[in-house]
């Protein structure tokens, strides 16, 4: 996804949680750091993940294993002007086979859109949607 604003801002944005809370997780336990561990906290749904962070390319690229190595996620992060970042993000790493796989995939694939479409909306127009929260909103 492209946003329009520098490399610096949205990489700065996975870095530090004070940014990162508006469109990801409620609560870190710290920025993202090579070599560091970090918890991140769903509040509203009692929910949290552990996260190692292996490399840490500045304005470039973010790896992380996520719940203990179980996945690996990275972002990369590629500027295309002074004003506009193009982010890609992959996960791998996944243990299932068959239906379950795909189910992770497209599970998987649809929660990092949502951040991305929240980083966006921040970003850009200062907006928290609420995306996250509101993703499983009970009925």
């Amino acid at each position: 996804m492209l946003i329009r604003k520098p490399v610096q801002e949205v990489f700065n944005a996975f870095i530090d949680p004070e940014y990162t809370k508006n469109f990801w997780f409620t609560k870190s336990s710290g920025k993202l750091e090579e070599g560091k561990t970090v918890i991140w906290e769903w509040e509203m749904y009692g929910v949290s993940t552990e996260v190692d962070v292996r490399a840490i390319e500045d304005n470039k690229r973010i790896a992380i294993d996520w719940e203990q190595g179980q996945t690996q996620v990275e972002f990369n992060f590629e500027a295309k002007s002074e004003l506009s970042t193009y982010i890609i993000i992959r996960q791998s790493g996944f243990k299932n086979e068959g239906t379950a796989l795909f189910k992770e995939l497209i599970d998987t694939t649809g929660g990092f859109t949502t951040v991305v479409d929240g980083l966006k909306a921040y970003l850009e127009h200062g907006i928290n949607l609420n995306l996250i929260a509101d993703k499983f909103a009970e009925k």
